[in-house]
């Protein structure tokens, strides 16, 4: 069975056919992201296949995404600690004609946001995508305002379906991990109100007033010293990849909810020293509903806010990798059902690489068909081995389909180089089934 006929197991679309149309979308898409839906497509009769289904009202992107969900919350129940990054990012249409788009951050751009939820562990194996906020927003009207849905209730409702999501696994810890746009004080009301349901870490950016008319940095800046924490930190906007060492402070204060409530939070200081000339320091505040009294488990929460930058890895795949913003289709409706398809591709991209860095040794046949890891060696003028390999030797044998040179210090493959490599496997693969079909016919 291929990989996206066993994530999509689960589907119901009301209608056999329907199903089996998002199952070989979703595997043809797959295996040649980089590709328009019609170069992905097997001909014409296919193209005209996909684009009726993306069509279809019946067919939206939640149904699609179901299956998805039901599988990442499965593999959620073996692990004690799952992360659930939130952030939000801009896909851009501008220039082509869909209905449905509105302003982006200029007036003058088209496009839409995307607001998903996407589990990983500790160690950064992704799980899948557990929630997905799509939406155009309004254009401002004639008094410059700009009316509709207020954007910060995503973080509330997403919040809230993670409640009901931890409330099915009762031996998993869930934690909300968010940047500094979740700082909103009705998120920790809301989670004090439940009970925590699940565990919260945001990145502060509000330094409020504290109830003994201190304010909350100084508070925490204050603090005794807990140890330092040493990690390097990846290259992103601009800047080179860097060691960094921080000290690390940490205080339980009460907020106020403004309603003569109290709100029991810990604030978290990470300050880095002896930063590079040149170089912004590193500083973090974090906050949670955890307690962090000690380094140990100060150094766990800086560890799982370091983990965030996997949903941007995961933007760079869903936007690089599947290009899905060159996607050319008439509505926001259709871009959304194609949108549900690619997050779970970008996801299954993303895995193979983790999952080749941090779990070597086990066997390929968990994440590839035999045909497939057979094509990444015959691809490579190797023999494939009888016995079943291990996964990471396959996933590299992918990856320099893709232009990875394997040297050795060249270290693991990326993202890009999987997803480039996948494309010649799934050529060679129908290949092989053609042929096979060939000569037994």
């Amino acid at each position: 069975m291929n990989w996206a006929a066993e994530e999509f197991a689960t589907i119901v679309l009301g209608d056999k056919r329907l199903d089996q149309r998002a199952v070989l979308l979703a595997e043809r898409l797959g295996q040649n992201p980089f590709a328009s839906i019609p170069a992905a497509c097997d001909g014409w009769h296919e193209t005209q296949g996909a684009c009726r289904f993306l069509k279809r009202p019946s067919v939206g992107w939640e149904a699609l995404l179901q299956p998805h969900w039901d599988c990442a919350q499965q593999r959620m129940q073996a692990h004690r600690i799952v992360l659930c990054i939130q952030d939000t990012t801009e896909l851009d249409y501008q220039g082509q004609d869909i209905d449905g788009l509105g302003p982006l951050s200029y007036e003058a751009q088209r496009g839409f946001y995307l607001h998903p939820s996407y589990a990983i562990t500790p160690e950064r194996e992704p799980l899948g995508v557990l929630d997905a906020w799509m939406w155009a927003r309004e254009f401002k009207n004639e008094e410059g305002v700009r009316e509709g849905v207020k954007e910060s209730q995503r973080w509330l409702e997403s919040y809230q379906r993670l409640a009901e999501q931890a409330a099915q696994l009762p031996d998993t810890r869930l934690v909300n991990v968010a940047d500094r746009e979740s700082d909103i004080l009705a998120l920790l009301v809301k989670a004090r109100d439940l009970g925590h349901p699940l565990d919260y870490l945001i990145h502060s950016q509000h330094n409020r007033a504290l109830p003994d008319g201190r304010k909350l940095w100084d508070s925490v800046a204050a603090a005794p010293l807990l140890g330092h924490v040493r990690f390097e930190l990846p290259a992103g906007r601009g800047r080179k990849v860097r060691h960094v060492e921080q000290e690390i402070r940490a205080r339980r204060v009460t907020l106020t909810d403004g309603h003569g409530g109290e709100v029991p939070v810990t604030c978290l200081e990470a300050a880095e020293i002896n930063t590079p000339e040149g170089c912004k320091p590193v500083i973090w505040r974090l906050l949670s509903n955890r307690e962090a009294g000690t380094l140990e488990a100060a150094v766990e929460l800086i560890d799982w806010y370091r983990a965030r930058w996997e949903i941007e890895l995961f933007f760079l795949i869903l936007k690089e990798g599947c290009r899905v913003e060159q996607l050319q289709l008439s509505t926001l409706e259709r871009l959304e059902s194609a949108l549900a398809l690619y997050l779970v591709i970008a996801w299954r991209i993303n895995r193979l690489m983790r999952l080749g860095r941090t779990l070597p040794e086990l066997d390929a046949d968990l994440l590839f068909a035999k045909e497939e890891w057979q094509a990444a060696y015959i691809l490579n003028k190797k023999h494939p081995p009888k016995a079943t390999p291990p996964r990471n030797e396959v996933i590299r044998l992918i990856a320099r389909r893709g232009g990875f040179l394997g040297r050795k210090h060249d270290g693991d493959p990326g993202a890009k180089t999987i997803w480039l490599g996948l494309q010649e496997i799934a050529v060679f693969v129908e290949g092989m089934r053609f042929a096979r079909l060939s000569n037994d016919g």
